[in-house]
């Protein structure tokens, strides 16, 4: 799928958040209830993310440039790392909320009404949140993903706030709504944590998660069994790209074709295995000292030889 394309589901986040918005702040209004307060404002939150990862994702989209030759794909972090910080704003501003409410707490009004009109809130949510998973795992986007897990907590924070007032409605106890509340932002917290941890993560560089690194070791092994080595193998991603670089050691007797030839196929047995990626050869001598002095990222200079 061409990049840019994902920006309609983008679109379809903005449009959930402002419907939801809506439809919470209505619910509120019925009720009283600083539960679906807290779930309205949270639909704000899930507004502003959505408009970052629309701007992200047009500015991930374009090709590689003079200044920027790997390409921009990691612009995606940056969306990932304002959800999961606006998620931690979320939730303290909930937490405020709920505390004022047990110290002062207030009766709740037309439950059903405002009730009904969060759970069609919710179902949207949910809709939405499923599409964009889907989406951000087959084209491996990391700012669809984190707006869908954004949603999905939405939709998890929904069901929490439902349950704290059918609770005071059944029990009328209005204590219940903000404990509902605050056990709310605390899973809120733990969610933003995630996507904060993970975008890090891609702007530092990570290496490959484990499945593809395994996968990537067994290709290069099975080469090994022909008679050469390998060595000073690295991986990163960003964004939805993947690279690869090592060094691989043949015979000194071969000529550059044979060794040329060599690197095409391990190239293509990498790009079989682990998707989206560009990947880096060197190959050196298997003969020679100098090519096992070169493994670690810095290498010393040395003096060429006479």
């Amino acid at each position: 799928m061409d990049r840019r394309s994902l920006t309609r589901f983008a679109w379809l986040s903005i449009a959930a958040a402002v419907g939801t918005m809506g439809l919470k702040g209505l619910a509120y209004h019925l009720t009283g209830s600083v539960g679906l307060l807290s779930d309205a404002l949270e639909s704000l939150v899930n507004l502003a993310g959505a408009l970052m990862a629309l701007a992200m994702l047009v500015a991930a989209a374009r090709p590689p440039d003079e200044d920027h030759a790997y390409g921009h794909s990691k612009a995606e972090y940056f969306s990932s790392v304002l959800e999961g910080t606006l998620i931690l704003i979320a939730a303290a501003s909930i937490g405020v909320a709920a505390v004022n409410r047990l110290i002062d707490p207030h009766p709740l009004e037309k439950i059903g009404a405002g009730l009904a009109v969060s759970v069609v809130a919710s179902v949207i949510n949910l809709g939405v949140a499923v599409v964009l998973l889907r989406a951000g795992k087959r084209e491996r986007s990391i700012a669809l993903t984190a707006n869908a897990h954004h949603l999905l907590t939405d939709v998890w924070t929904s069901a929490g706030v439902v349950v704290g007032v059918a609770a005071v409605a059944m029990t009328g106890w209005q204590s219940l709504d903000p404990i509902v509340a605050l056990l709310v932002a605390a899973n809120i917290v733990w969610s933003g944590y995630r996507l904060v941890r993970e975008s890090v993560d891609g702007l530092m560089d990570k290496a490959l998660p484990a499945k593809e690194y395994a996968a990537l070791r067994a290709v290069l092994d099975a080469h090994v069994e022909t008679g050469i080595q390998y060595h000073a193998l690295r991986t990163r991603e960003s964004g939805a790209r993947r690279f690869v670089s090592l060094h691989v050691l043949v015979p000194g007797d071969w000529t550059v074709h044979r060794g040329h030839t060599l690197l095409e196929r391990i190239e293509s047995d990498i790009r079989g295995v682990v998707p989206n990626v560009t990947v880096l050869t060197h190959l050196e001598s298997l003969d020679d000292p100098a090519s096992w002095d070169d493994q670690t990222l810095d290498r010393v200079a040395t003096p060429p030889k006479a």
